[in-house]
């Protein structure tokens, strides 16, 4: 059976408004006391998941910024991969062109954006943004770099995948987290890699892992697992590419949880 349970956070794991239910909490508990691993896989920055793991009580890895960061349980680094700085500078050379388009950038420790964005308030509860200066950005220690709209317009962020994918090739991943969030990683960085990290490091493989995830950026990780369970509210993308892993419930219903507590919990 499962030693390893992965899941992402918005949208999956995480009630709508952005919290650990306490559902979800007992039954993380109730799995920890019977000896599995918890990992936290997630696009957020890894000092955002670490105030959620305290809240969790229960020591967890963190597979942040979809895999070009990972934590141990003690906060220790155990993998880290940038993406490369003139791909930084290019993609910030071309998204600066859009005045829709808010870059956002995750580096080393900070949280770095082009422009005020009060929104955000509601999905960080601790960790919030510095400003910066798209015509001198920083182009070192970049975990990721990502791009939203106001008006989430997920057509709009399609076109811009497009052009990214075409100017940067194999040298960029470029994903959906959410139809309203883009983002690009360094090539290779997934969060399918980085469980394979994990486990590892851990004395386990991919087949002892069971994976949750609703976005483009999970895709890797639910078909590299032993088991990946896509959230009934993911993407019609996410579906259609994995049409053969299993389909539960919605995040406001806890279904994350109520398939461990169903399947796993003794």
């Amino acid at each position: 059976m499962y030693q390893l349970i992965a899941s992402d956070l918005d949208g999956t794991l995480l009630t709508p408004d952005h919290k650990i239910a306490p559902y979800t909490k007992a039954t993380l508990q109730a799995l920890h006391a019977q000896g599995k691993h918890f990992v936290f896989a997630t696009g957020r920055h890894h000092i955002d998941v670490a105030d959620m793991r305290q809240q969790l009580g229960i020591p967890a890895d963190m597979i942040t910024s979809n895999g070009a960061r990972v934590h141990d349980s003690n906060d220790n680094p155990i993998f880290k991969q940038d993406v490369q700085p003139d791909v930084v500078a290019a993609l910030i050379a071309m998204a600066k062109q859009d005045p829709e388009l808010k870059i956002h950038i995750y580096r080393n420790d900070d949280w770095l954006l082009n422009v005020e964005d009060e929104n955000l308030k509601d999905f960080h509860e601790t960790f919030t943004y510095q400003l910066f200066d798209v015509d001198n950005p920083p182009l070192d220690g970049i975990a990721k770099v990502f791009f939203t709209r106001d008006d989430q317009d997920h057509d709009k962020l399609v076109e811009w995948e497009d052009r990214f994918n075409a100017e940067l090739g194999e040298r960029a991943n470029v994903a959906f987290s959410t139809p309203w969030c883009l983002e690009v990683m360094d090539a290779g960085v997934s969060k399918g890699f980085a469980l394979e990290a994990v486990a590892k490091a851990k004395g386990y493989d991919l087949s002892d892992c069971i994976a949750f995830g609703d976005g483009m950026n999970d895709v890797e990780m639910l078909s590299m697992a032993a088991k990946g369970l896509v959230m009934g509210t993911a993407h019609d993308k996410v579906k259609r590419a994995l049409p053969d892993n299993e389909v539960i419930g919605d995040c406001a219903d806890e279904a994350v949880a109520r398939y461990l507590s169903e399947h796993l919990v003794k």
